[in-house]
């Protein structure tokens, strides 16, 4: 397990009691389900770790970081609420562990994941969610290796559901004014991320017309980081 997953790291952030504990073993075991293939706590350390190197543009780095903890404490496929789910996880678990009004910044931070649409100067919220979209500014085979993982996660949805809300997602993302919200981010990886998006939508559009757009209800929305 990376360090930035252990408790070492949690307790910096949420004290080292046995309430705090238990409440990281949960986390890390949310986390660790079978069903999860890209949004595991190999995930969960790599937006710590961006988040970790943005931290001096954030209000509060420590409700981010713990925010970043909670973002996908849920992270069921089969459901389209994940972001509200886990942001009440977050209130329930943190309560009496941290202040109350990190509490409430963590819930709101969390809440943003569902959309990443970042009022400007939120400062915590882009750096939450430029950490959170940072895989599609990947190269282009580990952007395909996130793709791949995202469909594995949804491997109980037939391909035209599945490419039905993956196109939607893809297209809600490209529609945004800005992917990241920080400056110093959208200049390296703005680019970057809108190519990759672009050229997995150009194929699954493409699918689509070759299945004859014969497209059944959407499943709920393949998730974006």
């Amino acid at each position: 397990m990376s360090e930035l997953v252990g408790f070492e790291a949690w307790a910096a952030l949420a004290g080292d009691s046995p309430t705090s504990r238990t409440e990281w073993a949960a986390v890390v075991r949310a986390w660790s389900e079978p069903h999860r293939r890209y949004h595991d706590l190999a995930h969960l350390a790599a937006v710590l770790g961006i988040v970790s190197r943005l931290a001096d543009d954030a209000t509060d780095p420590d409700a981010v970081r713990l925010a970043a903890w909670y973002h996908d404490v849920v992270y069921d496929p089969q459901r389209s609420d994940n972001e509200a789910v886990s942001a009440g996880r977050a209130t329930a678990g943190l309560r009496g562990l941290v202040p109350d009004e990190r509490v409430a910044e963590v819930e709101r931070l969390v809440l943003l994941t569902a959309g990443h649409d970042v009022d400007p100067g939120d400062a915590n919220g882009a750096v939450l969610c430029d950490a959170d979209l940072a895989v599609l500014a990947s190269p282009p085979e580990a952007y395909a290796a996130y793709a791949s993982a995202v469909r594995l996660e949804y491997g109980h949805v037939p391909d035209d559901r599945f490419t039905a809300g993956r196109i939607a997602v893809l297209e809600q993302l490209l529609a945004l004014p800005r992917l990241y919200g920080l400056p110093v981010v959208a200049e390296a990886w703005e680019s970057r991320a809108r190519a990759n998006m672009t050229a997995e939508l150009t194929l699954l559009r493409s699918r689509a017309a070759s299945a004859g757009g014969a497209f059944g209800r959407a499943a709920p929305p393949p998730a974006a980081g």
